[in-house]
């Protein structure tokens, strides 16, 4: 009876550490919850604006940098939120877009573009300026491509107007190590991108014409955008996925001249002065990115942000 007892006692002090531990790492997420939030608060806002006033005109910027792609920072939201503030503040006289970007996604480099087209019909007397800095390839190169004017560095390199999509065959590899596959669908084709089959002649067709249309809907992007500039629209060549240098692409009508966007806010739009607009991550964003995964997870369900994932 004795030893029961024991048995009890020391259940029940293992029990009470628990709890304490658990009650310590739950204040722990609220404390620091609250510093993030009132830190955010404090820093919050475009502190480039400091020290504009209604009389003082400005250039503004807005970024695009690495993958255009949904969740990542250059996204069409996050674009599309610094183009609307960019256009919507009083003081500016012109938009510089400063790409830096391999490309991605065409409906997200494509929402851009339409948001561009329609930003410029709403205020005509802005112009937008999209300036390439290391790499302005593939869906980089569509969002540019809205622009009144294109500018980049004479080493840039610029174009890359083509559609790919890779991945690997293992059907080999899969009877060496004598694996069967299984695959249970309710459609013929369902299963046809799946790399653990022999690919099928007629769906590889079909998938190839899917990769040409999307490649046809940015052709026809670029030749709107630019237009006559394009000094060879009918070479097959400057639509094949080939990039060429800043200086070359001026001479094909894929840029208008080289610049940087100091150049461009001081000699084109005449307006040293550069606000940039473009959507920062948060300092909740910021912080989470640097914590292991599950304590950013553990945060966000603080904070209210129930089934956040972090990349």
């Amino acid at each position: 009876m004795d030893q029961s007892l024991e048995v009890i006692e020391r259940t029940l002090q293992a029990s009470i550490k628990e709890q304490r531990a658990a009650r310590r790492w739950k204040n722990f997420f609220r404390l620091t919850t609250l510093v993030i939030v009132v830190t955010a608060v404090a820093v919050g806002g475009n502190t480039d604006l400091e020290g504009i006033d209604g009389d003082t005109p400005l250039t503004a910027k807005v970024k695009v940098r690495g993958v255009i792609a949904d969740g990542q920072e250059a996204s069409a939201d996050n674009i599309k939120r610094g183009l609307t503030r960019a256009f919507e503040h009083e003081n500016t006289k012109g938009v510089i877009l400063e790409i830096n970007s391999p490309g991605g996604s065409p409906v997200q480099a494509g929402q851009v573009y339409d948001e561009i087209v329609r930003l410029r019909a709403l205020h005509p007397d802005i112009k937008v300026y999209a300036v390439i800095t290391d790499l302005g390839a593939s869906g980089g190169y569509y969002i540019a491509s809205a622009a009144d004017q294109v500018f980049a560095d004479k080493a840039s390199l610029v174009g890359s107007i083509g559609v790919t999509a890779a991945s690997f065959g293992y059907v080999e590899l899969m009877q060496k190590l004598g694996v069967e596959r299984r695959v249970y669908t309710s459609g013929e084709h369902k299963a046809f991108l799946d790399q653990f089959q022999p690919q099928n002649e007629k769906e590889t067709k079909f998938w190839e014409g899917v990769l040409q249309a999307t490649h046809k809907q940015f052709i026809a992007a670029v030749e709107a955008g630019r237009g006559e500039r394009l000094k060879d629209s009918a070479d097959a060549e400057l639509f094949s996925g080939l990039v060429w240098t800043g200086e070359q692409a001026v001479g094909l009508g894929l840029i208008d001249r080289l610049g940087d966007s100091d150049y461009v806010a001081r000699e084109v739009v005449g307006v040293e002065r550069i606000v940039d607009f473009s959507s920062k991550q948060n300092v909740v964003d910021r912080f989470a990115n640097k914590l292991g995964t599950a304590v950013a997870n553990q945060l966000s369900l603080n904070l209210g942000f129930g089934g956040m994932v972090l990349r």
